[in-house]
């Protein structure tokens, strides 16, 4: 019985945020364009403020924007106000996040803001507070309840206030072309850099020479070992098909005498394969769309240059 009512519990949080997230959406009109084309057009950073919760969601604003390609600081309200407004440009546009649109540690930083003629873009719960009426922009952040049941601590605004940063972050990344290997750039360390930065050419081994269509399946044994279940058919370097352990498998049981079978008998005539300079995590995805573990990588003039296996892009950290 108390499983059941915790889980209610949580379900109602959950579907309260969803609910408001879809309304959110529903509501997106001309004031997130005009957002985008004062973000778009500006030649300064993005100056991201907020008190208290707010202040948590706009931290992770300006880290989203930065790290997909538009500068972005975060910005204590209270703290610029003792120095460190300086870093504010003439250039700069500004998104100022409060449920209320009447945090009384905003009105200064929204003075300063004025009169320095930096654009704000405000996401707020009330259309007509202090905030949007200072505003050039006025994003719609308000929900009918809060996923507290006391109605009280910031739940369900602060979930639409989050999405709407991250509606504003992955429209102008594609607004400005933003592409994987920008998206590397600006995450050389770790996983996700390893994701994105890697090539197919990176990770793959050499190979082995092709065995000829004439070949027997005894040939392809050994073949099969070298590459870790997949064994390449063709000649002078162009790919003819494949035999994978599974082909194997199920040509043993269906013939007693496979091993003198020809190869061109048993392999897949239209293999699926990736180029070598392939981004690695490519790769990845072709794997997955197709239940397969290794694939032939190509090269120049569709020469094979190598296979490349799951597990070599999972030692890769690209998995």
């Amino acid at each position: 019985m108390r499983a059941e009512r915790l889980t209610a519990a949580g379900r109602r949080v959950l579907r309260l945020e969803a609910d408001a997230l879809r309304a959110a959406s529903d509501a997106l009109g001309h004031g997130f364009v005009r957002a985008i084309e004062l973000l778009t057009s500006s030649k300064g950073r993005v100056i991201v403020t907020g008190i208290g919760k707010s202040g948590l969601i706009a931290r992770k604003i300006a880290a989203t924007l930065t790290s997909t390609g538009t500068p972005a600081t975060w910005l204590h309200p209270v703290d610029s106000l003792h120095g460190d407004l300086g870093v504010v440009g003439p250039s700069d546009v500004a998104i100022v996040l409060s449920k209320s649109g009447e945090t009384d540690e905003l009105a200064g930083l929204l003075s300063a803001l004025q009169r320095l003629e930096v654009p704000v873009i405000a996401i707020t719960g009330d259309a007509d507070s202090t905030l949007a009426r200072a505003a050039a922009v006025v994003l719609d952040a308000g929900v009918p309840e809060e996923a507290c049941p006391h109605d009280l601590a910031p739940t369900t605004s602060t979930t639409v206030a989050l999405a709407l940063g991250d509606a504003l972050a992955v429209t102008l990344l594609e607004e400005k072309g933003f592409a994987r290997e920008d998206f590397a750039r600006f995450h050389p360390g770790g996983r996700l850099g390893k994701k994105l930065l890697l090539r197919v050419s990176d990770v793959m081994h050499p190979a082995a020479p092709l065995l000829a269509p004439s070949a027997t399946m005894r040939d392809a044994v050994m073949a099969l070992a070298h590459h870790r279940g997949i064994a390449l058919v063709g000649a002078a370097g162009r790919l003819s098909g494949v035999i994978t352990a599974g082909d194997l498998s199920r040509v043993a049981e269906r013939h007693p005498e496979f091993l003198a079978l020809r190869v061109d008998s048993v392999m897949t005539t239209s293999p699926k394969t990736c180029r070598a300079d392939d981004f690695a995590a490519a790769a990845v995805g072709a794997m997955e769309r197709h239940g397969i573990m290794a694939l032939p990588a190509l090269g120049e003039g569709d020469v094979v240059a190598g296979v490349v296996h799951l597990h070599d892009l999972m030692r890769a950290g690209v998995v």
